[in-house]
C-alpha cells in the first residue's frame, strides 16, 4: 500500500495503518505533536485506519486545519467540565470561531463569573487525565434513543432535524458524548492553551422566540506562548476601545432615545469634516461630480431596483398620502435615477457620480456596537456609469483612488477579496461571469495579487473587497468595488454610441471609507486617539500660566485660526502641570503651547508634543509656518 506525502515522497506499507503509524515513518515528533489528518483531501482523526493508497498530510497545531481542531477539541472539553460541575445542565452547540470557540448551555442556575473560575479549573484537571477521545458511529434512531435517557432535549432536537437514512459521527472523552463530525484531537492532554473569557445570553437557534441560553466564550490556542500573545493582544484592544475613547475624547455619544443612531460631538465633527473634505477634494481631481439624492423614496423605486425581495427586512418604511415608502438603506438606485434624468452620449461616458449619502439600515440591537455597528451611517459612495470597453479602466481608476487613501495617507496595509456570485442573486450566470470576468482582468493588469472568497458577492454583482490592517494587526472590511451590471437593466438607462443606437451602460458601485462612521471608529482604536496632526480635532492647545499673559496667548490663537489651525485656548485657574497633562493625557493635543512671561516679552511660543517631555522655544511666526505644513495632510504615493 502506496502512501503519498505532500512533498511527493512515498511511504510503503504492508498492511493497513492508522495516522499515528504513518506520522511515525516520517519523524518521531511529528507523531507526537499531530492532532490529525488529511486523506486525499479529507479531514481524518489520528486513530483513522488506511486500507489503500491515498494522499496523505499530517495536520500540525500550526496550521490552520490543525487550529481549528484545537478551537472545536478545547469546546468538547467545556462541555464536559460544564456536565461535570453542574449536572442537569443541557448542551445546545459548541462551535469553533475565531480565536477560539464557545459552547451554549440551559443551566439550572445562570453562571457567575466565579463559576467560569471553577469551570475553567476543571477544565485543566480534564486535560491532566489525558482522556482519549473516541470517534463513534450510531443511526439516528439509536442517537435519539440515546440522547433521550440523557434528558438532552437541544440534542434531540438537531438529531431529529437531521435525514433518517445518515449514519452520524459522535466524539466520546470520558462521561461526555457530542454529535460532531470532528476530527478531534487524539486525547485531552493535547489542549493545553486556553482561557474562559466570559457569559452571555443567546437564543436558542438564534430565534428570540426560543429559549435564552447560556452561552460561554473562550480562546484556545496550540500553545501557552500563543495565548499569552492573544491576552495581551487583547488587553491593548481593551485601551484602544473606539467607545471608551469616544467619552473621552469627547468625540460622539449614544442614547437610550436612539439605539444604533449615533450623536457627534464638535470634537467629533472637526474630525469628520476634515475626511469628507478631503474626500470630497481628492475626488473631484480624479473626476468625480457631487450629487446628493433624497434619503426616502417610493417602495416602487425599490421593488424596481430588487431591494424590496432581498433586502426588505433591513428596511425602515413609512406611509405618506396612503403610500408606501422606504428610507434608503442603499444610495444606488437613487444615483441610478440622477443618470436617467438626462439623455447620455457615449462621448460623455464615464460618468463618476459621488455621494456622501447617509442610509439607514436595521440592526438587532444585540448587534448594535459603537460607531462599527449602527442603524444610521453615511457612505462615502460613488456610482460610476460606463461603456463596457471601459469597465477595467475603470476599475484600476478606483483601485488606485483606494491605494491613495489606505496606503498613501493612513499607511494602511491591506488585501483585496475578489466576491463571487452569491446563491441569494438577481441576472444570469452569463452577465456574472462577465463582471467577475472583467474584476479579475483588471487586478492582473494592475499586478495585485487578491483571494477569492466565493459566493460572497453583492445580491446584484461580484465586488472587490479591501481589509485593512490596523496598528495591532486586526483587519477590517471598508472600501469595496462592485461591478453591477442588473440594475441598469432593471432600470431601463441607456446611453446613445457612435452608432447612433441606444446602448445598456455598466454600473459601478464603490466606497473608500465605507461607512464613515465606522471608519472613524476604525481610525480611532488605530491612533488609540492620539491621531495625526492634520486628523486630530484640536491641533494645538495654547495653555496660560496666569491671567497676564492670557491677551497673548489669545492672539497667538487668533492667528492660529486664521492660518487654517484648529487651536484652542486654556485660561483656567489652573496649575500648568495639570493643564499640561490633561491636553496631553486625555485629549492627546498633537501640539501644545505654554505661554509665560517670556513668551510675552519675545514674542515666542514654547513648544511641547504629544507624549514628549522635550520643550522648546521658537518666534510665533517661525511656529505658523511650521504648524503650517504639520497639519496638511500628505500622500505618501
Amino acid at each position: 500500500m502506496k502512501v503519498i506525502l505532500p512533498s511527493g515522497d512515498i511511504k510503503e506499507f504492508e498492511n493497513s495503518v492508522n495516522m499515528f503509524e504513518v506520522a511515525k515513518s516520517i519523524s518521531n515528533s511529528l507523531a507526537k505533536k499531530a492532532v490529525g489528518a488529511k486523506v486525499d483531501g479529507k479531514e481524518v482523526d489520528m486513530s483513522y485506519v488506511l486500507d489503500r493508497d491515498a494522499h496523505v498530510e499530517i495536520i500540525t497545531p500550526e496550521t490552520e486545519e490543525g487550529e481549528e481542531i484545537i478551537k472545536h477539541s478545547t469546546a468538547h472539553l467545556l462541555a464536559q467540565a460544564v456536565i461535570r460541575l453542574f449536572p442537569g445542565t443541557k448542551v445546545a452547540i459548541g462551535p469553533a470561531i475565531e480565536n477560539g470557540f464557545y459552547y451554549d448551555f440551559d443551566p439550572e442556575n445562570q453562571f457567575t463569573d466565579e463559576d467560569l473560575e471553577r469551570i475553567e479549573a476543571e477544565m485543566k484537571k480534564i486535560t491532566k487525565e489525558n482522556i482519549k477521545v473516541e470517534r463513534i458511529e450510531m443511526t439516528r434512531d439509536e442517537a435519539i434513543e440515546h440522547f433521550k435517557n440523557l434528558g438532552e432535549t437541544y440534542k434531540v432536537e438537531i438529531i431529529e432535524s437531521i435525514p433518517a437514512n445518515e449514519m452520524l459521527t459522535f466524539y466520546k472523552q470520558g462521561d461526555f458524548i457530542d454529535l460532531c463530525r470532528g476530527p478531534h484531537v487524539p486525547s485531552t492532554s493535547y489542549l493545553k492553551a486556553f482561557k474562559l473569557k466570559s457569559v452571555a445570553g443567546a437564543y436558542w437557534r438564534g430565534d428570540s422566540n426560543n429559549k435564552m441560553l447560556q452561552r460561554i466564550y473562550g480562546f484556545a490556542f496550540a500553545t501557552e506562548p500563543q495565548l499569552k500573545a492573544h491576552l495581551k493582544f487583547l488587553e491593548e484592544a481593551e485601551k484602544r476601545d473606539h467607545r471608551k475613547l469616544g467619552r473621552e475624547l469627547e468625540l460622539f455619544f449614544t442614547s437610550d432615545f436612539g439605539p444604533g443612531f449615533p450623536f457627534f460631538l464638535p470634537n467629533g465633527m472637526k474630525m469628520r469634516n476634515v475626511l469628507t473634505d478631503l474626500w470630497r477634494r481628492e475626488h473631484e481631481k480624479a473626476g468625480y461630480e457631487m450629487i446628493q439624492t433624497p434619503i426616502m423614496l417610493n417602495k416602487e423605486l425599490w421593488e424596481t431596483s430588487g431591494h424590496w425581495m432581498n433586502y426588505r427586512e433591513n428596511m425602515y418604511t413609512s406611509e405618506i398620502d396612503e403610500t408606501e415608502f422606504a428610507i434608503k438603506p442603499m444610495n444606488c438606485p437613487g444615483g441610478v435615477l440622477v443618470y436617467k434624468h438626462g439623455m447620455h452620449s457615449y462621448k460623455d461616458l464615464p460618468i463618476r457620480a459621488g455621494e456622501l449619502g447617509i442610509v439607514h439600515r436595521h440592526e438587532f440591537s444585540g448587534a448594535l456596537h459603537g460607531l462599527m455597528r449602527v442603524r444610521n451611517f453615511t457612505q462615502d459612495d460613488a456610482h460610476i456609469f460606463m461603456t463596457p470597453e471601459q469597465i477595467e479602466d475603470e476599475i484600476i481608476g478606483v483601485v488606485n483612488l483606494i491605494d491613495k487613501f489606505y496606503r498613501g495617507l493612513f499607511g494602511f496595509e491591506y488585501a483585496i477579496e475578489l466576491s463571487t456570485r452569491p446563491e441569494k442573486a438577481i441576472g444570469s450566470q452569463e452577465i456574472w461571469d462577465k463582471a467577475e470576468s472583467a474584476l479579475e482582468g483588471a487586478l492582473k493588469r494592475l499586478g495585485r495579487d487578491y483571494k477569492l472568497n466565493p459566493g460572497d458577492g453583492a445580491f446584484y454583482g461580484p465586488k472587490l473587497d479591501f481589509k485593512i490592517k490596523d496598528a495591532i494587526g486586526r483587519t477590517w472590511q471598508c472600501g469595496t468595488i462592485q461591478l453591477d451590471f442588473n440594475l441598469p437593466e432593471r432600470f431601463d438607462i441607456s446611453y446613445v454610441g457612435e452608432d447612433g443606437e441606444k446602448h445598456r451602460p455598466v454600473m459601478i458601485h464603490r466606497v473608500v471609507y465605507g461607512s464613515l462612521e465606522r471608519f472613524m471608529g476604525i481610525l480611532i482604536e488605530h491612533y488609540a486617539g492620539a491621531f495625526p496632526t492634520w486628523l486630530a480635532p484640536c491641533q494645538v492647545k495654547v495653555l496660560t500660566i496666569n491671567d497676564e499673559v492670557a491677551p497673548y496667548a489669545q492672539e497667538v490663537v487668533d492667528m492660529l485660526k486664521e492660518s487654517g489651525i484648529r487651536a484652542e485656548i486654556d485660561t483656567r485657574a489652573e496649575s500648568i502641570g495639570y493643564k499640561i497633562r490633561e491636553a496631553n493625557g486625555r485629549y492627546k493635543v498633537p501640539v501644545q503651547l505654554i505661554i509665560g512671561k517670556n513668551e510675552v516679552e519675545n514674542r515666542e511660543v514654547n513648544v511641547r508634543r504629544f507624549g514628549s517631555q522635550n520643550q522648546e522655544s521658537m518666534s510665533l511666526e517661525n511656529f505658523i509656518d511650521m504648524i503650517k505644513e504639520e497639519a496638511a495632510p500628505k500622500f505618501n504615493n
